[in-house]
């Protein structure tokens, strides 16, 4: 009767030694679109205080899936607050941002984005980023930033049903879209169109990657 407990401790070092030896599942290689967006750096702009939730986490959800590297940028340290609860880190500021160091540019939206309307720093990031054939976006109230900057004059845009008034005023084509792409800006109305709207800048980023 002695010899059933080391029976019994030795059939269970055997079942955790097969369990240990058995091959985890390789990952799935990525596919062609994925890999020519792989290693593609984005700067997310959001405001200090009541950027919009979905329109940074949706996004850069679809981003990162994509093998994207995401940086966000806001005017303080050391992170900015969503209208909805979200805090996210802040990794560096706007007026510190170098258009040059990213493949895209993003700006979100929500009721805080008003800061960077008139915001010199953030009119720039936009014009850099045209002068740079960079792809530019903007969600929300956030593309009267970049109506502000002077890069959507001729262009078909899109934003906040409210604000399109703004967009025309400063020579945009305003469209009313849910999400507009007019060569490499990209532009979307709200909230629900966030994940739509990161589909669209992956999509200009892979064309990138495959040129």
């Amino acid at each position: 009767m002695r010899m059933w407990p080391i029976l019994i401790s030795l059939l269970v070092w055997c079942g955790c030694a097969k369990k240990e030896a058995t091959h985890p599942t390789p990952p799935t290689p990525p596919t062609p679109a994925q890999s020519a967006a792989n290693g593609s750096k984005v700067l997310m702009i959001v405001a200090h205080q009541d950027f919009r939730d979905e329109e940074l986490t949706e996004p850069r959800r679809v981003l990162e899936e994509a093998g994207c590297a995401v940086e966000v940028a806001s005017s303080a340290f050391p992170a900015a607050k969503g209208m909805l609860g979200l805090q996210v880190p802040v990794n560096l500021l706007v007026k510190d941002a170098k258009v040059a160091d990213y493949a895209a540019v993003v700006f979100v939206g929500g009721p805080g984005a008003e800061e960077y309307w008139e915001d010199p720093a953030a009119q720039q990031i936009a014009r850099d980023a045209v002068a740079q054939d960079k792809v530019l976006g903007a969600i929300c109230l956030a593309p009267v930033t970049l109506a502000n900057a002077g890069v959507l004059s001729g262009k078909k845009a899109t934003v906040w049903q409210s604000e399109g008034p703004r967009l025309k005023a400063k020579g945009a084509d305003y469209t009313a879209a849910k999400v507009q792409v007019d060569g490499r800006i990209i532009t979307a109305n709200g909230p629900e169109a966030a994940e739509e709207f990161g589909r669209a800048v992956l999509k200009a980023l892979q064309a990138d990657g495959q040129r």
